[in-house]
């Protein structure tokens, strides 16, 4: 595993360590880990329906119900 250095602001610093406290995680590292986990699991959502958004203007309609796009949109959020 990469080792970085990195710096926080004292508000970000400041919930880092409360959510330490709280038990919620048990190190910086693996908060700043789950945190990169779940904005790249956005990212792959935003990159999906951005491509479907694309595919649905070029092609004037799609031929996925709501229920269809809602599903696929929920299973991709969910990993």
């Amino acid at each position: 595993m990469a080792r970085q250095s990195i710096s926080f602001t004292g508000p970000n610093d400041d919930w880092l360590k409360a959510q330490i406290e709280s038990k919620e995680y048990s190190s910086k590292s693996e908060l700043v880990n789950d945190l990169i986990r779940q904005a790249r699991q956005q990212q792959a959502q935003i990159d999906w329906i951005s491509s479907k958004l694309e595919r649905a203007e070029k092609s004037g309609f799609t031929s996925d119900s709501k229920k269809q796009i809602l599903v696929q949109s929920k299973s991709l959020l969910n990993g």
